[in-house]
């Protein structure tokens, strides 16, 4: 079976998790309000979880609309930490801000990914991860920043654990794909039992 893979998302960190897999795909990112999205579900009483969970729905919707014949492969990750959803850093003062809030802490991260195709959702998976921040210093926070934030501006939570991020926790619990944005073994699981993928 030969299907024509999208991913829906603007991540090079994902496109490069596929490439690496050995998963051929266009990149054809989707064009939502994220942030009205959120805050309308917010307003609802909705979970991180589900937040994640419609996000990632509403990306892989709106590209398949335009590309029918396609698996289009929708995204979305957030962070949740007492009870609140944290989104990507506006300015640095914002990623400073955060970062101060969640160390000493421990937080979620969830990663929501939902294939669509034959016009309608044919699986979703969202994965969790438990991380464990340490209780860094108010200087080691702004230098870290200062360092970083080209980079950091488009993370959640205003870090990347593939980059220096990784010196701000001291446990991760879960899947590390997952941190990085995409539920891969079990997207691959299911393309592969699906016969998109050689199995």
């Amino acid at each position: 079976m030969t299907e024509q893979i999208i991913l829906a998302s603007g991540s090079a960190v994902r496109a490069q998790l596929l490439r690496q897999a050995g998963v051929q795909h266009q990149v054809v990112p989707a064009r939502i309000d994220e942030e009205a999205i959120k805050q309308s579900l917010d307003a609802e009483g909705a979970s991180p979880r589900d937040v994640a969970d419609v996000l990632a729905e509403m990306k892989a919707q709106r590209v398949a609309g335009k590309h029918p014949d396609a698996l289009v492969i929708g995204c979305d990750q957030v962070l949740a930490f007492d009870q609140k959803i944290l989104s990507k850093p506006a300015t640095p003062e914002e990623a400073i801000a955060q970062l101060t809030s969640l160390r000493g802490q421990r937080h979620q991260l969830l990663s929501a990914a939902v294939i669509y195709g034959e016009g309608k959702p044919l699986w979703r998976h969202v994965g969790i991860v438990r991380l464990h921040m340490r209780d860094a210093s108010d200087t080691y926070i702004a230098d870290y920043v200062a360092r970083n934030w080209d980079s950091i501006q488009h993370a959640v939570g205003a870090y990347k654990l593939e980059e220096e991020g990784v010196r701000l926790f001291t446990r991760i619990e879960g899947d590390y794909f997952n941190v990085l944005g995409l539920p891969l073994l079990e997207l691959l699981s299911y393309l592969t039992l699906r016969g998109t993928l050689q199995s």
